[in-house]
């Protein structure tokens, strides 16, 4: 191994690098947490290769969750594997998502990731004290988690740059899938660990310095997206692109149908001994038309 994958931010105690996939949460044929069934599908991952997990992150459904359930699948998680485990944290309001970071803390979470908060905008004043509130309440490392097309709320360089100097803060998770902003902040911030959010860009990611990535795909083929990272952590750049082409073609098929429906049916598809049930309502879980022709998509792609 040449150790070509860009190293985690030196301000980053968890040393965060490689998949780190957001882990789903299961329900019962009830629309109830499955936390069997939540913690399986963590172990699952990591079995896989997953260097940490990260629960609670959009694929996990958070927003859909009680505050109650969001604790427990913290618990479940931080219980279920022996890999780094980042806990999505992040609400509406300062209040609940420090209230959110200190159970997660307390609970043995090794970190916290804090989406921006969402619905009302914000500027980059309130987006730094937001920050600073949390990582002032615990002694895990933060991970911002930068997703604006969800969120509503862009964070600019420079509000970033003053979220760099808050003691606590130790990477990003960037789903802008804005290169050029992604390419800036690392190199103007060689402290911090950046996660790529997006499966779209794994490769491009490492190329412009992510240490790790936040892969949906990794949540149901593992193998698929380590091997990936590993083979340009090893120098094999072509075989690398190789592998990014493919998770291309498995993310397009993941993404037809329902809005997230594709990873917990193609999980379901995998024939593996948990089952996560479908999604929460308002998502919609994909019907039978839709499950014949992800199986027919997935067996021509040749990773069932």
């Amino acid at each position: 191994m040449t150790d070509s994958a860009p190293n985690p931010g030196t301000g980053d105690p968890l040393d965060l690098r490689g998949v780190v996939p957001p882990t789903v949460t299961a329900f019962d044929d009830d629309g109830a947490v499955d936390h069997d069934a939540t913690a399986a599908h963590a172990r699952f991952v990591v079995d896989g290769g997953a260097r940490a997990v990260f629960p609670l992150g959009t694929n996990g459904e958070f927003p859909l969750l009680t505050g109650d359930e969001r604790r427990a699948v913290v618990e479940t998680v931080v219980d279920a594997v022996d890999v780094p485990v980042i806990a999505g944290v992040g609400a509406e309001s300062t209040r609940e998502t420090v209230a959110n970071a200190e159970h997660a803390a307390a609970t043995g979470a090794d970190g916290v990731v804090v989406v921006t908060p969402y619905y009302y905008p914000l500027d980059g004043d309130a987006a730094v004290e937001h920050y600073r509130a949390v990582a002032e309440a615990v002694d895990v490392p933060v991970y911002v988690y930068h997703i604006p097309s969800k969120t509503g709320n862009e964070l600019s360089l420079a509000t970033l740059g003053r979220l760099a100097t808050l003691d606590g803060v130790a990477g990003v998770k960037d789903s802008s899938k804005d290169v050029p902003w992604l390419a800036q902040a690392i190199d103007a911030h060689p402290e911090l660990t950046f996660l790529a959010g997006s499966d779209s860009l794994l490769f491009t990611g490492l190329a412009v310095g992510c240490a790790g990535m936040v892969s949906a795909v990794a949540n149901v083929f593992p193998e698929l997206v380590v091997d990936l990272y590993d083979a340009y952590d090893a120098g094999r750049e072509s075989e690398a692109r190789r592998l990014q082409s493919r998770v291309f073609a498995v993310r397009s098929a993941l993404k037809r149908g329902p809005y997230m429906a594709g990873v917990k049916t193609a999980l379901s598809l995998r024939d593996l001994e948990f089952d996560v049930g479908g999604l929460r309502a308002p998502l919609r879980t994909m019907d039978d038309d839709e499950r014949a022709a992800l199986r027919s998509e997935l067996r021509e792609l040749d990773v069932l």
